[in-house]
């Protein structure tokens, strides 16, 4: 019996080609510099919430209650 010729058994699959020297720099740098912004962003998070528990411990120091000043009366010293 002759077997269903489908998309899958009828062509073969297509190798990737050899990468040039360019393409595996091109990649090398790329892995890098996404490795140095994921490194980067994981300290300034963890900077954050190190900075947000510090500021939570801290006590919030209480304004003393404001007293208002009394005017001055204004004296005048002219003769009269």
């Amino acid at each position: 019996m002759a077997e269903t010729i489908t998309k899958d058994n009828l062509f073969r699959t297509v190798r990737p080609g050899p990468q040039t020297k360019a393409d595996l720099t091109d990649s090398a740098a790329r892995a890098i510099m996404k490795a140095e912004a994921d490194s980067r962003e994981a300290k300034t998070q963890r900077l954050r919430q190190a900075r947000l528990e510090m500021e939570a411990q801290r006590s919030v120091p209480v304004p003393a209650k404001c007293t208002a000043k009394k005017a001055k009366k204004f004296v005048s010293h002219r003769a009269a």
